[in-house]
């Protein structure tokens, strides 16, 4: 009796990996239209949320220049009020005071003169002062703020005994003067403009006064000669210390009327205040993502429905559910890719407009094209599950009836 042949072995089908980067590309170019408006919406998302990091981090950057241009261990001392609510003054040796206290590097002080006025002339109405202030001013005061002056001069001891002043940039263009040299009426007397300020970052309330020497001041314009705010520079290692001590030294009896305050700390708050908008946008930007993806999921349901015969035949010459299923996860991760990619560019070159327009150093690190592209594929997985799954099961002669 003899043996049955036995029957060769039937050798499963495999796909190869280039052969499904074909196949998840095939799909996309048979519709190019539709697969450039499915990856649009992912396209736009990425792009909002790359774009709003970037500009993020470039005004991050420029923040960072500025505090190391200007420096952040500059303090700002004024008096407040006592406990029954009466206004507080600063001693007129304020500046000497603070000279010694351990750490300090330097203190200059303006006086407020709240009764003097400044016009551009003698015909200009009282009530149309514009709101300028008028302050006294140390000489010193130029090298503690380290001010820069973008016509002029500074002014100096000599000038200082003299009716001169030195105008702010806004208090400048509200009084229609571009350069040093004209005549301003203050006070009730006429000043030589001798110097205009460039903007002063740390001490924005310059930018609106007119300071003129302590000296002419004392003489020509009532000034009592008592500071209503110190600038003063300390040693960044014993800032803390110098900050605590400055109440004590300057008004030993009623230390709580005296405020320290360091106005870098106000820069810092505005970028905190930024980087909250900035998580609004960003989450605005993934709502974007998020509708992108329901847009490629909708796609990819669409494109199994319309594509039931090829599946069927597929199957039918014996590719597997798995190779069904990767075939069509792979052209999601694919249409994904693409708006990602796309979406990462526009981001980069919005951020890049944006920078080159606001003044700011172009930063965008590379982690958040990195991620953004990852979110898209992270997206495009879960949006394309569903439609591969579905194709997977469809019967190869219910695909072929159909």
């Amino acid at each position: 009796m003899s043996r049955a042949t036995p029957r060769p072995a039937v050798e499963r089908s495999r796909l190869r990996a280039i052969d499904l980067v074909a196949l998840s590309t095939s799909g996309l170019r048979a519709r190019p239209l539709r697969a450039v408006l499915s990856a649009l919406g992912i396209a736009i998302g990425i792009a909002a949320m790359v774009a709003v990091l970037g500009i993020s981090a470039s005004s991050q950057a420029k923040l960072a220049q500025q505090l190391d241009a200007l420096g952040t261990n500059l303090l700002t001392v004024e008096a407040g009020q006592d406990l029954f609510g009466a206004e507080a003054s600063l001693p007129k040796d304020s500046e000497g005071r603070i000279g010694r206290v351990a750490g300090a590097q330097g203190a200059a002080g303006v006086g407020a003169l709240p009764k003097i006025r400044i016009y551009r002339s003698e015909l200009i109405p009282e009530a149309q002062s514009g709101g300028l202030a008028v302050r006294a001013a140390d000489t010193s005061l130029a090298d503690v703020l380290d001010l820069s002056v973008r016509s002029g001069a500074w002014l100096n001891e000599a000038m200082g005994a003299y009716p001169s002043v030195v105008l702010g940039d806004r208090t400048a263009r509200q009084l229609g003067i571009e350069r040093a040299g004209s005549l301003v009426w203050l006070g009730g007397q006429q000043f030589a403009v001798v110097g205009i300020l460039a903007p002063v970052e740390l001490a924005p309330e310059l930018d609106t006064s007119a300071l003129v020497g302590k000296q002419v001041a004392l003489d020509r314009l009532d000034y009592d000669g008592a500071p209503t705010r110190m600038y003063m520079r300390a040693n960044e290692e014993t800032l803390a210390e110098t900050r605590a001590l400055l109440p004590q030294t300057l008004s030993p009896e009623q230390p709580e009327t005296i405020t320290v305050s360091r106005p870098s700390d106000a820069l810092a708050a505005k970028a905190a205040t930024d980087e909250t908008f900035t998580g609004l946008l960003l989450g605005l930007g993934s709502l974007g993502l998020l509708v992108g993806g329901i847009g490629v999921a909708n796609t990819m349901i669409i494109s199994v429905i319309e594509r039931r015969r090829e599946i069927g035949l597929r199957r039918a010459i014996g590719a597997r559910r798995s190779h069904i299923r990767r075939q069509f996860l792979g052209e999601a991760l694919v249409l994904s890719a693409l708006g990602g990619l796309g979406g990462a560019g526009i981001g980069a070159l919005v951020t890049a407009g944006f920078a080159r327009s606001g003044g700011l150093p172009f930063t965008l690190p590379l982690y958040v094209p990195a991620a953004a592209i990852a979110a898209t594929l992270v997206v495009g997985a879960i949006a394309g599950i569903s439609p591969a799954w579905r194709a997977a099961r469809v019967p190869p002669t219910v695909a072929l009836s159909g």
